[in-house]
Protein backbone atom coordinates (compact mmCIF):
# COMPACT_ATOMS: atom_id res chain seq x y z
CA UNK A 1 0.00 0.00 0.00
CA UNK A 2 1.42 3.48 -0.90
CA UNK A 3 1.31 6.59 1.42
CA UNK A 4 -1.16 8.25 -1.07
CA UNK A 5 -3.45 5.04 -0.84
CA UNK A 6 -3.50 5.50 3.26
CA UNK A 7 -3.95 9.06 3.32
CA UNK A 8 -6.79 8.87 0.78
CA UNK A 9 -8.31 5.84 2.34
CA UNK A 10 -8.04 7.55 6.33
CA UNK A 11 -9.53 10.82 4.73
CA UNK A 12 -12.67 9.40 3.16
CA UNK A 13 -13.30 7.29 6.24
CA UNK A 14 -13.26 9.98 8.41
CA UNK A 15 -15.40 12.16 5.99
CA UNK A 16 -18.17 9.34 5.81
CA UNK A 17 -17.61 8.67 10.00
CA UNK A 18 -17.83 12.20 10.85
CA UNK A 19 -18.34 14.10 7.81
CA UNK A 20 -21.19 17.36 7.97
CA UNK A 21 -24.06 16.87 5.62
CA UNK A 22 -25.05 19.94 4.22
CA UNK A 23 -28.26 18.36 2.54
CA UNK A 24 -31.42 21.12 2.32
CA UNK A 25 -28.95 24.01 2.56
CA UNK A 26 -28.50 26.93 -0.22
CA UNK A 27 -25.42 25.78 -2.11
CA UNK A 28 -24.05 26.30 -5.50
CA UNK A 29 -23.43 23.34 -6.86
CA UNK A 30 -25.68 21.07 -9.13
CA UNK A 31 -25.79 17.79 -11.14
CA UNK A 32 -26.54 17.97 -14.72
CA UNK A 33 -30.27 17.56 -14.21
CA UNK A 34 -30.41 21.11 -12.01
CA UNK A 35 -30.61 18.81 -8.99
CA UNK A 36 -28.44 20.28 -5.89
CA UNK A 37 -24.94 18.53 -5.34
CA UNK A 38 -25.19 17.81 -1.84
CA UNK A 39 -21.92 16.89 -0.04
CA UNK A 40 -20.72 15.60 3.23
CA UNK A 41 -17.49 17.13 3.78
CA UNK A 42 -14.66 17.76 6.94
CA UNK A 43 -12.87 21.10 7.39
CA UNK A 44 -9.11 21.58 7.41
CA UNK A 45 -7.92 18.92 6.30
CA UNK A 46 -3.64 18.49 6.11
CA UNK A 47 -1.72 15.84 4.77
CA UNK A 48 1.74 15.39 4.49
CA UNK A 49 3.46 13.96 1.04
CA UNK A 50 7.23 12.45 1.58
CA UNK A 51 8.26 12.76 -1.91
CA UNK A 52 11.76 12.02 -1.05
CA UNK A 53 10.55 8.65 0.37
CA UNK A 54 7.77 7.74 -3.08
CA UNK A 55 5.57 9.30 -5.22
CA UNK A 56 2.00 10.02 -4.27
CA UNK A 57 -0.30 8.31 -6.87
CA UNK A 58 -2.87 6.52 -5.44
CA UNK A 59 -3.08 2.98 -6.50
CA UNK A 60 -6.92 2.09 -5.84
CA UNK A 61 -7.16 3.26 -9.68
CA UNK A 62 -5.65 4.84 -12.48
CA UNK A 63 -4.41 8.58 -12.33
CA UNK A 64 -4.70 9.37 -15.48
CA UNK A 65 -0.89 10.60 -15.83
CA UNK A 66 -0.67 12.96 -18.81
CA UNK A 67 -4.10 14.38 -18.99
CA UNK A 68 -3.10 15.33 -15.21
CA UNK A 69 0.37 17.09 -15.80
CA UNK A 70 -1.53 18.56 -19.20
CA UNK A 71 -3.67 20.89 -17.05
CA UNK A 72 -0.64 21.44 -14.69
CA UNK A 73 1.65 22.57 -17.45
CA UNK A 74 -1.72 24.13 -19.02
CA UNK A 75 -1.78 26.64 -15.74
CA UNK A 76 1.60 26.80 -14.82
CA UNK A 77 3.74 26.52 -18.02
CA UNK A 78 1.30 28.15 -20.55
CA UNK A 79 -0.40 30.43 -18.08
CA UNK A 80 -3.44 30.20 -20.20
CA UNK A 81 -7.22 30.17 -19.86
CA UNK A 82 -8.50 28.76 -22.47
CA UNK A 83 -9.46 25.11 -23.08
CA UNK A 84 -8.41 25.18 -26.48
CA UNK A 85 -4.91 25.30 -25.37
CA UNK A 86 -5.61 21.78 -22.92
CA UNK A 87 -6.20 18.39 -24.14
CA UNK A 88 -8.36 16.50 -21.68
CA UNK A 89 -12.00 18.15 -21.28
CA UNK A 90 -12.02 18.93 -17.38
CA UNK A 91 -12.81 22.27 -18.20
CA UNK A 92 -15.61 21.94 -20.46
CA UNK A 93 -18.45 22.98 -18.16
CA UNK A 94 -17.00 26.28 -17.26
CA UNK A 95 -15.90 27.88 -20.51
CA UNK A 96 -17.41 30.36 -22.56
CA UNK A 97 -17.94 29.98 -26.17
CA UNK A 98 -14.88 31.13 -27.21
CA UNK A 99 -13.31 28.81 -24.61
CA UNK A 100 -12.14 31.15 -21.63
CA UNK A 101 -12.55 30.09 -18.15
CA UNK A 102 -12.48 34.06 -17.32
CA UNK A 103 -9.89 35.27 -15.30
CA UNK A 104 -8.67 32.21 -13.44
CA UNK A 105 -5.91 30.03 -13.12
CA UNK A 106 -3.52 30.26 -16.03
CA UNK A 107 -4.70 34.15 -16.91
CA UNK A 108 -3.49 34.94 -12.90
CA UNK A 109 -0.04 32.94 -13.34
CA UNK A 110 0.70 35.20 -16.92
CA UNK A 111 -0.27 38.57 -14.62
CA UNK A 112 2.87 40.48 -14.29
CA UNK A 113 3.79 42.39 -10.81
CA UNK A 114 6.24 45.94 -10.07
CA UNK A 115 9.10 44.01 -7.59
CA UNK A 116 11.72 46.38 -6.42
CA UNK A 117 13.84 43.29 -5.01
CA UNK A 118 15.13 42.18 -8.37
CA UNK A 119 18.33 43.03 -9.55
CA UNK A 120 19.97 42.47 -12.93
CA UNK A 121 23.03 40.55 -11.45
CA UNK A 122 20.64 38.33 -9.88
CA UNK A 123 18.55 37.40 -13.17
CA UNK A 124 21.64 37.04 -15.15
CA UNK A 125 22.40 34.56 -12.03
CA UNK A 126 19.06 32.94 -12.21
CA UNK A 127 18.22 33.11 -15.90
CA UNK A 128 21.25 34.40 -17.89
CA UNK A 129 19.40 37.45 -18.22
CA UNK A 130 16.03 39.00 -18.76
CA UNK A 131 14.74 36.60 -21.44
CA UNK A 132 15.38 32.85 -21.53
CA UNK A 133 16.44 30.91 -24.68
CA UNK A 134 12.93 29.79 -25.73
CA UNK A 135 11.57 33.73 -25.43
CA UNK A 136 9.85 33.80 -22.80
CA UNK A 137 10.34 37.71 -20.55
CA UNK A 138 11.07 36.85 -17.57
CA UNK A 139 11.58 40.37 -16.13
CA UNK A 140 11.12 43.82 -17.79
CA UNK A 141 12.66 47.08 -16.06
CA UNK A 142 9.73 49.40 -14.45
CA UNK A 143 9.16 51.92 -12.56
CA UNK A 144 6.52 53.21 -10.32
CA UNK A 145 6.33 56.09 -7.64
CA UNK A 146 9.86 57.11 -8.08
CA UNK A 147 10.98 53.48 -7.35
CA UNK A 148 13.23 51.75 -10.20
CA UNK A 149 12.48 47.71 -10.32
CA UNK A 150 10.76 44.62 -12.34
CA UNK A 151 8.20 43.36 -13.80
CA UNK A 152 7.73 39.57 -13.25
CA UNK A 153 4.82 36.79 -12.98
CA UNK A 154 4.75 35.34 -9.57
CA UNK A 155 5.97 32.09 -10.31
CA UNK A 156 8.99 33.98 -12.16
CA UNK A 157 9.59 35.82 -9.17
CA UNK A 158 9.47 32.42 -7.30
CA UNK A 159 12.30 30.59 -9.33
CA UNK A 160 14.58 33.77 -9.42
CA UNK A 161 14.00 33.87 -4.96
CA UNK A 162 14.73 29.94 -5.05
CA UNK A 163 17.69 30.35 -7.22
CA UNK A 164 18.81 33.79 -5.54
CA UNK A 165 17.34 33.60 -1.91
CA UNK A 166 16.44 30.46 -1.49
CA UNK A 167 15.63 30.64 2.12
CA UNK A 168 13.31 33.80 2.16
CA UNK A 169 9.62 33.31 3.88
CA UNK A 170 7.89 34.77 0.98
CA UNK A 171 8.03 32.67 -1.54
CA UNK A 172 4.26 32.11 -2.81
CA UNK A 173 2.59 31.96 -5.60
CA UNK A 174 -1.12 32.79 -5.57
CA UNK A 175 -4.10 32.25 -7.63
CA UNK A 176 -6.68 33.80 -5.31
CA UNK A 177 -7.59 37.54 -6.69
CA UNK A 178 -10.57 38.85 -4.67
CA UNK A 179 -10.35 41.84 -7.04
CA UNK A 180 -10.73 39.79 -10.50
CA UNK A 181 -12.81 36.84 -9.06
CA UNK A 182 -16.29 37.94 -10.69
CA UNK A 183 -14.58 37.46 -13.86
CA UNK A 184 -13.79 33.83 -12.99
CA UNK A 185 -16.13 31.21 -14.19
CA UNK A 186 -15.01 29.24 -11.69
CA UNK A 187 -12.85 30.72 -8.14
CA UNK A 188 -9.65 28.84 -8.39
CA UNK A 189 -9.80 25.58 -5.85
CA UNK A 190 -6.01 24.72 -5.26
CA UNK A 191 -4.95 28.43 -5.48
CA UNK A 192 -1.88 28.97 -3.80
CA UNK A 193 1.64 27.35 -3.21
CA UNK A 194 4.10 28.25 -0.36
CA UNK A 195 7.33 27.21 -0.96
CA UNK A 196 10.17 26.22 1.79
CA UNK A 197 13.94 25.29 0.84
CA UNK A 198 15.73 23.42 3.88
CA UNK A 199 19.03 21.21 3.95
CA UNK A 200 19.62 17.36 3.90
CA UNK A 201 20.66 16.52 7.60
CA UNK A 202 22.61 13.86 5.35
CA UNK A 203 24.73 15.51 2.33
CA UNK A 204 23.57 18.79 2.64
CA UNK A 205 22.02 19.32 -0.17
CA UNK A 206 19.02 22.31 -0.71
CA UNK A 207 15.74 20.09 -0.22
CA UNK A 208 12.59 22.11 -1.99
CA UNK A 209 8.86 21.60 0.19
CA UNK A 210 5.89 23.15 -0.45
CA UNK A 211 2.04 23.72 0.70
CA UNK A 212 -0.40 23.35 -1.29
CA UNK A 213 -3.64 25.33 -0.11
CA UNK A 214 -6.87 24.76 -1.47
CA UNK A 215 -10.44 25.84 -0.67
CA UNK A 216 -12.73 22.80 -1.90
CA UNK A 217 -11.58 19.35 -3.12
CA UNK A 218 -14.32 17.07 -4.52
CA UNK A 219 -12.34 13.94 -3.18
CA UNK A 220 -13.67 11.16 -6.23
CA UNK A 221 -12.95 13.54 -9.07
CA UNK A 222 -9.79 15.17 -7.87
CA UNK A 223 -8.48 13.93 -4.49
CA UNK A 224 -5.40 12.51 -5.37
CA UNK A 225 -5.41 14.58 -8.93
CA UNK A 226 -3.40 17.36 -7.20
CA UNK A 227 -1.67 15.57 -5.24
CA UNK A 228 -0.10 14.35 -8.22
CA UNK A 229 0.23 17.63 -10.12
CA UNK A 230 1.72 19.49 -7.33
CA UNK A 231 3.87 16.66 -6.51
CA UNK A 232 5.72 17.11 -9.83
CA UNK A 233 5.62 20.79 -9.98
CA UNK A 234 7.82 20.37 -6.84
CA UNK A 235 10.33 18.14 -8.61
CA UNK A 236 10.39 20.90 -11.70
CA UNK A 237 11.38 23.38 -9.97
CA UNK A 238 13.53 21.49 -7.72
CA UNK A 239 15.12 19.89 -10.77
CA UNK A 240 16.10 23.37 -12.36
CA UNK A 241 16.87 25.26 -9.09
CA UNK A 242 19.26 22.07 -8.26
CA UNK A 243 17.80 20.96 -5.29
CA UNK A 244 16.03 17.63 -4.18
CA UNK A 245 12.23 17.48 -3.95
CA UNK A 246 11.15 17.03 -0.44
CA UNK A 247 7.52 17.19 1.46
CA UNK A 248 4.30 18.39 -0.28
CA UNK A 249 2.03 19.78 2.71
CA UNK A 250 -1.77 19.68 1.11
CA UNK A 251 -4.25 21.86 3.11
CA UNK A 252 -7.63 21.49 2.09
CA UNK A 253 -10.45 24.20 3.67
CA UNK A 254 -13.38 21.83 2.76
CA UNK A 255 -12.73 17.76 1.54
CA UNK A 256 -15.99 17.10 0.63
CA UNK A 257 -17.60 13.50 -1.01
CA UNK A 258 -20.61 14.27 -3.21
CA UNK A 259 -24.09 12.46 -2.54
CA UNK A 260 -23.65 10.70 -5.68
CA UNK A 261 -19.98 9.62 -5.30
CA UNK A 262 -20.87 7.95 -1.77
CA UNK A 263 -21.56 4.36 -2.88
CA UNK A 264 -18.20 4.75 -5.47
CA UNK A 265 -16.34 6.16 -2.82
CA UNK A 266 -17.22 3.16 -0.15
CA UNK A 267 -16.54 0.43 -3.08
CA UNK A 268 -13.32 2.60 -3.58
CA UNK A 269 -11.33 2.56 -0.33
CA UNK A 270 -12.04 -1.10 -0.29
CA UNK A 271 -10.12 -2.34 -3.00
CA UNK A 272 -6.65 -3.66 -3.14
CA UNK A 273 -3.94 -1.25 -3.07
CA UNK A 274 -0.23 -1.59 -4.64
CA UNK A 275 3.42 -0.61 -4.15
CA UNK A 276 4.07 3.19 -5.03
CA UNK A 277 4.74 3.70 -8.48
CA UNK A 278 8.13 5.31 -9.75
CA UNK A 279 8.44 9.00 -11.29
CA UNK A 280 11.69 11.00 -12.59
CA UNK A 281 12.71 13.77 -14.95
CA UNK A 282 14.27 11.87 -18.08
CA UNK A 283 15.70 14.91 -19.55
CA UNK A 284 18.51 17.47 -18.21
CA UNK A 285 15.80 20.12 -18.48
CA UNK A 286 16.99 23.68 -17.24
CA UNK A 287 14.17 25.75 -17.91
CA UNK A 288 10.84 25.76 -16.41
CA UNK A 289 9.06 26.33 -19.58
CA UNK A 290 11.40 23.88 -22.01
CA UNK A 291 9.37 20.83 -20.14
CA UNK A 292 7.11 18.51 -21.53
CA UNK A 293 5.00 15.75 -20.93
CA UNK A 294 7.55 13.31 -22.12
CA UNK A 295 10.17 14.57 -19.34
CA UNK A 296 8.34 13.47 -17.20
CA UNK A 297 8.12 9.67 -16.52
CA UNK A 298 5.83 7.21 -14.39
CA UNK A 299 7.03 3.89 -14.16
CA UNK A 300 6.20 0.39 -12.15
CA UNK A 301 2.43 1.46 -11.75
CA UNK A 302 0.13 -1.22 -10.71
CA UNK A 303 -3.37 -0.02 -10.32
CA UNK A 304 -7.00 -1.42 -9.99
CA UNK A 305 -9.92 -0.76 -12.60
CA UNK A 306 -10.82 2.49 -13.26
CA UNK A 307 -13.63 4.22 -12.10
CA UNK A 308 -15.99 5.38 -15.36
CA UNK A 309 -18.50 8.09 -15.75
CA UNK A 310 -17.90 9.93 -12.54
CA UNK A 311 -21.28 12.50 -12.34
CA UNK A 312 -19.13 15.88 -12.34
CA UNK A 313 -21.13 18.49 -10.37
CA UNK A 314 -21.25 22.21 -11.60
Amino acid sequence: MSQADKIFKKMCEDILSHGTDNKGEEIRPHWEDGTPAYTLACFGVVNRYDLGSEFPALTFRKVAFKTCIDELLWIWQKQSNNIHDLKGHIWDSWADESGSIGKAYGYQQAKKHFYTDVSPDGLTAAFGGCIAANGHVYAEKASRNGRDGFMMTQLDKAIYDLKITPFSRRIIVSMWNPEEQYEMHLAPCAYEMTFMVTRDEGDGALVLNGILNQRSNDLLAAGNWNVVQYSVLIYMLAHICGMKPGELVHMIGNAHIYDRHLDIVRELIERPQYPAPQFRIINDVKDFYDFTIEDLSLTDYQYGPQVKDIPVAI
